[in-house]
């Protein structure tokens, strides 16, 4: 599925990166802990986290993920959305906890086999 179908249907907001909104999802992953991220994410992956600074472009960029969703209505700092607009990667938001969210991406099909 593609990343703007996922934004429409689960009331997403882009902070950045709308040009990466093409993207095709097919899993997920939560994660706050960016090691744990590097090490487990897929390629193509949403993830999911509280983590706002740029440092989540860097793993973002490093793993090929199809977007990053902050959740608990966390927004990105200035110096993350030039990186992550200079990267192409988007940073969507979304005011639900991570559970909760990953919950309804599976409902959509994002994670299914």
């Amino acid at each position: 599925m593609k990343v703007i179908e996922i934004v429409k249907l689960l009331r997403l907001s882009a902070a950045t990166g709308e040009e990466g909104l093409d993207r095709e999802a097919e899993t997920g992953y939560c994660g706050d802990l960016l090691s744990d991220v590097m090490a487990n994410s897929k390629k193509g992956a949403l993830w999911l986290t509280i983590q706002s600074h740029q440092n989540i472009v860097a793993v973002a960029v490093l793993r090929e993920l199809a977007a990053v969703i902050l959740v608990n209505g966390r927004m990105p700092d200035e110096e993350t959305k030039i990186k992550a607009q200079g990267e192409g990667v988007p940073i969507l938001l979304s005011p639900l906890p991570a559970y909760e969210l990953a919950g309804k991406l599976y409902e959509i099909g994002i994670g299914r086999a």
